[in-house]
């Protein structure tokens, strides 16, 4: 591929978005996309069916007619070159966004992300950036087919050189969206895909950086930490603990490397109880390193140890039983109340 700039024709349509909109989780990465695409002519995406089909959730949808093929590349099933192809694309100046098309499928690139994308910035002194962002539709709850429902955002958490962010709703899906893309680091951009259809209100505006947690409920008596999927089930247990006289601060991490440890340290030193859930199996999991890292670091002020509520140790099992693994309101409140003693 040339190095010369790749243009998008002049009659591409309307400029991104300028007002506050309702949109799905869906449209607001398309929206993303878009704009990071006005913005910078280097920005390309590459994935499986993500041009004329527009992705199999249809996140891509309209951008080929409106990019071309140059800039909306269809690739072959094959995802360790997806991610090779955007490492030299990376060496060339530009900012390809790869699509893992389920979460399922990012293993034959594993290689590629943790050898050579994780490595090649430090290997090179400084020297070689990769501004890459990958995007993983990760998690459960649509009733998919085996490796279509996973949680494998423990794995690049625990690899230096990479980012990993998760977003829980349609303004953080635009705006951490396009931090990621203008990111001289690589990504690994994880998106709740039972929740593309849901809809919220998103404003052009960037908003909070990236690697900063959001206390999304305030709350005194327990803290709780969680991402992606599971932040609006925390909310709807926060509210469900308030009818019973209980307290509940949610807090959404959106990064989980590098963790912001100092917005959940603050809720912990103020409530004094922590309780951490996610999809993900617990073993090796997220939620043993914040409650590891917490402990340590909030240790005089716990009036109780930790609770996990998560995935359990299994493989992701088959739709029928998802709803037994996956963690619910009273799988989180049981969590809530180990906690309070109760």
């Amino acid at each position: 591929m040339s190095a010369a700039p790749l243009r998008h024709p002049a009659t591409s349509g309307p400029v991104g978005l300028t007002d506050t909109t309702t949109l799905t989780l869906a449209k607001a990465i398309n929206a993303g996309l878009r704009q990071a695409m006005l913005d910078d002519p280097k920005v390309v995406l590459l994935g499986e069916d993500i041009g004329t089909l527009g992705g199999v959730f249809r996140v891509t949808a309209d951008l080929l007619r409106e990019f071309g093929p140059h800039r909306v590349i269809d690739t072959p099933l094959a995802e360790s070159a997806i991610i090779g192809t955007a490492v030299g694309l990376a060496y060339r100046g530009y900012r390809p966004v790869c699509e893992i098309q389920f979460d399922g499928f990012i293993f034959p690139a594993f290689d590629q992300i943790v050898s050579q994308v994780a490595k090649l910035h430090y290997r090179s002194q400084g020297s070689v950036r990769m501004p890459i962002t990958i995007r993983v539709p990760f998690g459960g709850g649509i009733g998919a087919a085996e490796h279509h429902s996973e949680s494998p955002e423990a794995y690049f958490a625990h690899t230096s050189g990479l980012r990993v962010i998760a977003v829980s709703d349609p303004q953080d899906a635009y705006s951490l969206l396009r931090q990621a893309i203008a990111s001289d680091d690589p990504v690994l951009y994880f998106e709740p895909k039972r929740r593309y259809h849901v809809k919220g209100e998103v404003t052009p505006r960037l908003g909070s950086p990236m690697q900063q947690a959001v206390v999304v409920t305030p709350g005194s008596q327990v803290t709780l930490v969680t991402y992606g999927a599971l932040v609006s089930v925390a909310r709807d247990a926060a509210l469900a603990a308030a009818d019973e006289g209980v307290s509940i601060e949610v807090i959404d991490l959106r990064s989980l490397s590098p963790v912001d440890y100092a917005t959940v340290e603050a809720s912990v030193r103020k409530t004094g109880r922590l309780v951490v859930t996610h999809e993900a199996a617990q073993s090796g999991g997220i939620g043993g390193e914040i409650v590891a890292s917490l402990t340590e670091r909030c240790f005089d002020y716990l009036e109780a140890a930790p609770v996990r509520v998560t995935g359990f140790d299994t493989p992701y099992p088959p739709a029928k039983l998802e709803r037994h693994y996956l963690p619910d309101l009273d799988r989180i409140l049981a969590g809530v109340d180990r906690v309070l003693g109760r």
